[in-house]
């Protein structure tokens, strides 16, 4: 019997399997619970709400890494503003612990490994944002609607 060769598709790497976005969907939704139910005894993390936003797991399923923003995180006057990084180096701190209440609420063979990482997607909608609030930008667009309907 001949093996099957695992080959790349033209248009690139190949993305996450659905079986790798279905556990890190799960674990989303558990460490959110987590997160909102238990007390982490950290300066860093009292009275910070966390939200995690994506879960991106290894092929193996044994390495989760955990984008994370803190909430009100980039607005001037929330009391997370600049300590975010204080924020993800805690959770990473106490990921082993984290690690241990997954592991109790979910049925997986192995409860992965968790990193805490910073969600810059945040960042960078706000910046994309600011750039089309531009009146040049704006004139630009409307240049091209101008052009668009013209045609």
């Amino acid at each position: 019997m001949a093996h099957k060769q695992h080959t790349r598709n033209s248009s690139g790497p190949v993305g996450p399997s659905q079986r790798q976005l279905r556990a890190g969907e799960l674990i989303r939704h558990a460490l959110v619970d987590i997160l909102r139910e238990e007390d982490i005894h950290d300066e860093a993390l009292a009275n910070v709400s966390v939200t995690v936003t994506e879960v991106r797991l290894s092929p193996d399923l044994k390495h989760a890494t955990c984008f994370v923003e803190p909430l009100g995180a980039g607005v001037e006057a929330a009391a997370t503003t600049g300590h975010e990084s204080e924020i993800i180096k805690a959770l990473n701190v106490h990921s082993k612990f984290l690690r241990g209440q997954l592991g109790r609420r979910l049925d997986m063979k192995f409860t992965p490994d968790l990193r805490f990482r910073h969600d810059e997607s945040f960042d960078a909608a706000s910046h994309l944002d600011k750039l089309f609030a531009d009146p040049r930008i704006q004139a630009d667009l409307a240049a091209r609607d101008d052009e668009g309907n013209d045609a």
